[in-house]
């Protein structure tokens, strides 16, 4: 998907995340709050077949995907890996997300504080029209950050599933 597409895409997926800073242990003491990651992406029905989000598409609700993450923190503190792999079902809206568990101490909106790893596969559609994997590999993200709120999105190029069938009444040739 093309990136200029993907930023107008992002008041649509940030709706979702509430972002509250963490409060201090000790009242009068304040500390950097824990750090919030959430890694997201979309899945949408290429109706057209040419890779890219036409009139004709649309976004399937029901998909199922597959994200893989390897998180590696670098603090004073501690050296840490949090890896994992989970299976997501998009939204109405053919959203997944994964929100990573907090690490205490670790500073993600930092650039060198996290060194991060994400991949995003289809596993399967939720519609019989459109359920042949387009592009169903991705780990190129969009990485926003926000250091105030210690908060990270990692935001994957849009995967795609298509018609067995390209319609040509619709799509042309």
């Amino acid at each position: 998907m093309n990136p200029i597409t993907l930023l107008l895409l992002l008041p649509l997926f940030t709706q979702f995340l509430e972002v509250e800073p963490a409060k201090p242990k000790l009242p009068g003491k304040t500390r950097f709050p824990i750090s919030q990651i959430s890694v997201m992406g979309f899945v949408y029905c290429d109706f057209c077949s040419n890779n890219s989000f036409s009139r004709h598409s649309y976004f399937l609700p029901g998909a199922e995907v597959k994200v893989d993450c390897m998180f590696k923190a670098l603090s004073e503190k501690t050296v840490e890996q949090i890896s994992l792999s989970v299976n997501r079902t998009t939204n109405k809206y053919g959203m997944y997300k994964l929100e990573i568990p907090s690490v205490d101490g670790v500073k993600c909106a930092e650039d060198s504080a996290v060194v991060s790893s994400c991949q995003a596969s289809l596993v399967g559609s939720s519609s019989s029209a459109c359920n042949v994997p387009g592009y169903k590999t991705t780990s190129n993200v969009i990485a926003i950050k926000a250091r105030k709120a210690n908060l990270c999105i990692y935001s994957f190029y849009a995967l795609t599933f298509r018609p067995s069938k390209r319609d040509i009444t619709l799509c042309g040739n």
